[in-house]
């Protein structure tokens, strides 16, 4: 899935869409790519003499990347994903600008509208990130 079909499940939109590309393995589990570009909002302080992705927009690339894994129940309906906790998350080594990122991604449990998943973050072989994540896919609608 490229960047424009990954729009098509989930809302987040430039500068915020943290995913060039995903891909559902064929065991259920999901696998993302995010190019650190360097010219990133997020850079701009972080730190001024050398860039470093922070590590909360590492667990919102990690997020992102499961997105796949939720195809069926995002895209083209009125949906958020929206975070509900991180648990286990440890950092083990900087990203800069420049590294090709890869998620793996995997369900823990579920219980619609709740989700568990492990989530590591990897460059070039060594891993960079890695923790827990919950989620819930809420309705959109506006409530009257």
């Amino acid at each position: 899935m490229n960047r424009d079909e990954i729009k098509t499940i989930l809302p987040h939109r430039e500068p915020m869409l943290l995913l060039d590309e995903a891909h559902l393995n064929e065991d259920g589990t999901a696998t993302g790519y995010y190019t650190v570009k360097g010219d990133e909002f997020f850079l701009q302080g972080h730190f001024p003499d050398k860039k470093v992705v922070p590590g909360v927009i590492q667990c919102e690339i990690m997020a992102q990347s499961a997105c796949i894994l939720f195809a069926d129940k995002m895209q083209g309906k009125e949906v958020l994903p929206l975070y509900t906790g991180l648990d286990k998350v440890r950092f083990r080594g900087m990203v800069l600008p420049g590294d090709k990122i890869r998620i793996d991604t995997k369900i823990l449990r579920e219980s619609h509208p709740m989700y568990l998943l492990h989530g590591e973050l990897t460059v070039e072989g060594k891993k960079c990130m890695s923790g827990d994540f919950s989620f819930a896919i809420m309705n959109n609608k506006e409530e009257k």
